[in-house]
């Protein structure tokens, strides 16, 4: 394996990470009543915490996008 195709791989990587959270983001604001109807079925949450835990949890999926994927791919640029 070469680095030039490591850092294709990271960089597909990270396209398709930052796809998967822009259509968590998207899904969240146009469809937030529908998703928190259908989570509501298994747990009992306010709307309150729902929103909290999502934003957590895209906070914490863009933080693991950029340490892993977006910051190897930089540091690849620059070794090369």
């Amino acid at each position: 394996m070469n680095i030039e195709l490591i850092r294709d791989v990271l960089l597909w990587c990270s396209i398709i990470n930052f796809s998967v959270l822009l259509l968590w983001g998207l899904l969240f604001i146009s469809a937030h009543d529908w998703m928190y109807r259908l989570h509501g079925h298994w747990f009992r949450l306010p709307v309150e915490q729902f929103d909290a835990i999502h934003y957590a949890g895209m906070a914490l999926y863009k933080i693991g996008i950029i340490l892993f994927n977006l910051v190897p791919y930089i540091a690849l640029h620059i070794v090369a």
